[in-house]
């Protein structure tokens, strides 16, 4: 054990090194009680960093200012606001003059990272997968958010004790679908943009219509198939620009059929991709129904358990999930405590000028803390209509329109 322990030190020490010598973000920004380790991406959102404070790790998403739409505040109020099992933990969130600032619990591989390992995952691991997949959207769906951007990258396992659980991250696109006071679905409309990714987005979304339950449905079929494949159909589309592109992709999913991409493989995922893709708008998916088959596929038609074993999953790993002995019993005990957890807590996100830090190349440091409340959690409360929550969801819509922008494939 010590002997990791000091692997793990020697390592985050020098990856610390690489970040400073190679980032030169990390050289002006400062940030107190939390300590850059290691750079662990980036994209159009800003960057993503592995950070340590009293010997525990963390996540720290940036948002430069000058570039972004404020989608980073927006995720940070979603995740707080839905605080639930496989949603990670916020620590906190902050600005600076040139930053937005979100620090939350660190999480594992992505499935994306995981299937560029593994090039194509097992039928037992993809409905496992699903499973989980399900589970957390509805959970998701039940608090009146939609995610918007379903894709490999925003599925991420957890670490630790936590290592077989499935996790979803990213929710700087996600919305509101319906009033959490009336439970009255937004109507149907036509958007400017695609919010999403081409590759995994529905059929709807590509058309740029307003997207609801079906819509995130239906990415996971394609992801799931993804995982199956190892690659799409309309993957490698050649294009003039991304305008052309999309419709290339819109239309080779309006072609083709089901039982054509789902060749191969156990009716189920046919069944599944086939009956989101014809979902209504206001229709609520049959989520207990959908989950079941896939533990159905793996007991009957797989003759297996479900035991949290992926296709990645370590030997010592194993030894100590043979507890589950295809029982989710042990998942459920898993959603149930972190639900529990954070309830206790009873948190809700809201904006408090606390303190100011000086940073080391001058700027002011405001930060925002998540403040606790008495009693239990008032937003799983729908006869408390002023609670500071609802009036930031109402008053900016998730910051609709800023959510608005089209993720490249």
């Amino acid at each position: 054990m010590e002997e990791e322990i000091q692997k793990q030190a020697k390592s985050d020490n020098m990856d610390s090194k690489y970040v400073n010598k190679k980032d030169s973000l990390i050289n002006t920004f400062f940030y107190p009680n939390f300590k850059p380790v290691k750079k662990l991406g980036e994209g159009s959102f800003g960057k993503v960093y592995k950070v340590v404070s009293n010997k525990k790790y963390y996540a720290m998403k940036l948002e430069n200012k000058k570039h972004s739409q404020g989608l980073l505040e927006s995720e940070a109020t979603i995740m707080t606001y839905l605080k639930g099992p496989n949603i990670p933990n916020v620590e906190l969130f902050t600005q600076n003059d040139e930053f937005n600032i979100l620090i939350m619990e660190l999480m594992g591989k992505s499935l994306e990272d995981l299937i560029n390992i593994n090039k194509k995952f097992s039928i037992k691991t993809v409905c496992m997968l699903a499973y989980q997949m399900i589970n957390i959207l509805q959970y998701i769906h039940e608090k009146h958010i939609i995610h918007r951007d379903i894709k490999p990258d925003n599925f991420v396992m957890g670490l630790n004790e936590n290592n077989a659980h499935l996790y979803i991250i990213d929710f700087g696109l996600s919305k509101k679908y319906r009033s959490s006071k009336t439970l009255m679905q937004y109507p149907l409309i036509k958007r400017k943009k695609l919010v999403g990714t081409a590759r995994y987005a529905s059929i709807h979304a590509l058309e740029e219509f307003e997207q609801s339950r079906r819509d995130d449905l239906e990415s996971v079929g394609y992801v799931l198939i993804y995982f199956l494949k190892g690659r799409l159909p309309w993957q490698g589309l050649k294009a003039k620009g991304k305008e052309e592109r999309y419709m290339k992709i819109l239309t080779k999913k309006k072609e083709i059929k089901s039982e054509e991409l789902c060749k191969g493989f156990p009716f189920i995922f046919q069944n599944f991709v086939h009956y989101s893709k014809n979902l209504d708008y206001l229709e609520e998916p049959d989520y207990e129904n959908l989950k079941d088959m896939f533990v159905k596929c793996i007991n009957n038609e797989l003759n297996d358990n479900f035991d949290f074993i992926y296709d990645w999953t370590t030997t010592f790993d194993i030894k100590k999930r043979k507890d589950f002995n295809n029982d989710l019993n042990s998942y459920y005990q898993f959603s149930e405590k972190s639900v529990n957890r954070r309830q206790t807590e009873s948190i809700i996100y809201k904006k408090k000028k606390n303190k100011e830090v000086t940073t080391t190349n001058g700027n002011n440091l405001t930060l925002y803390r998540t403040i606790p409340t008495e009693g239990n959690n008032i937003l799983n409360n729908s006869k408390n209509n002023n609670s500071n929550i609802n009036v930031i969801f109402e008053k900016k819509k998730l910051d609709d329109n800023a959510s608005s922008r089209c993720c490249i494939m």
